[in-house]
């Protein structure tokens, strides 16, 4: 069996914030590849974890990271803000771009690495909507070695791959999160139990801040006020875990709201669908690109 090369993980200098973030537990542990070191326009890989893994650090490499889940949720940190991998969609995560991914225990996802020089995709981190063709390219590139021959029938399956994710349509589904470390441990709190009901003045108090001061910060450096912010995360966390099968009602509860009628009525005004009907849309939405 073909085994790539380790990755030598590149930790940026300005990391120690980042690093600093507590996340919730989603992790990972698998024998990384550098995907610089493979000389193909697009690779596709497929990563199982097992359960209580650790989480691959911040990185960086200079190809492009196209992120799929096929089972469980995938979580993508990057310097300006959280993915969370959508129903039928994927994050894409630009080359140069410092992040790392992590993934729930037990769960399956695709790691597709694109060179910027085979095609262009957008320039800052974002999630794409995909359809079951696109799925099943990248599954079936998925089970080649990364070398495959040039001019073969892999590459020319590579090839199909390039020409459908360059039609993808782009999404800004994301919790927007500066470098201020107050910030981001006030979403890494919140991410933990993103029940939590906290008022704004409660929250800068713990902080040793007033609450005009924090209410400044987060408008400043997410463009969100603090109910809007938190709403967001609240958006991210439930179409996660709706995805993965739990029930409108669990969520509701795990989210802090008293009834699963307020849970929806919020998820409504937020996306303009109820959780049940947005879900079905993106599935027939991932279809029709098909046909």
């Amino acid at each position: 069996m073909y085994r790539p090369p380790e990755m030598q993980v590149r930790f940026p200098r300005d990391d120690a914030g980042l690093r600093m973030m507590q996340l919730p537990d989603l992790r990972i542990n698998y024998t990384p590849i550098d995907p610089d070191f493979l000389d193909r326009p697009v690779i596709s890989v497929c990563i199982e974890t097992r359960q209580n893994d650790d989480e691959l650090p911040m990185h960086v490499h200079k190809k492009g990271q196209l992120v799929v889940a096929s089972r469980g949720s995938v979580m993508c940190r990057a310097p300006d803000g959280l993915w969370i991998v959508p129903p039928q969609g994927a994050v894409w995560i630009p080359g140069g771009v410092q992040h790392s991914n992590c993934v729930s225990s037990f769960g399956k996802i695709y790691c597709v690495f694109i060179d910027p020089r085979a095609m262009k995709l957008p320039s800052g981190c974002c999630t794409f909507t995909i359809s079951p063709l696109v799925r099943e390219l990248i599954d079936r590139l998925a089970s080649f070695p990364p070398l495959y021959p040039v001019g073969g029938p892999t590459s020319r399956l590579a090839q199909v791959l390039l020409d459908e994710l360059v039609q993808m349509d782009s999404e800004q589904m994301y919790l927007p999160i500066s470098r201020d470390i107050r910030l981001q441990q006030l979403a890494a709190a919140l991410l933990r139990d993103p029940g939590d009901r906290s008022t704004l003045d409660e929250w800068a108090e713990r902080y040793a801040m007033s609450e005009r001061t924090l209410a400044r910060l987060i408008q400043k450096q997410t463009g969100l006020t603090f109910g809007r912010w938190r709403q967001r995360l609240h958006i991210l966390v439930a179409l996660q875990r709706l995805s993965a099968g739990i029930s409108v009602q669990t969520v509701s509860q795990d989210l802090g709201y008293e009834t699963p009628s307020a849970f929806i009525t919020m998820f409504k005004k937020a996306l303009g669908k109820s959780p049940r009907r947005y879900l079905a849309d993106r599935k027939i939405s991932g279809i029709s690109r098909t046909n």
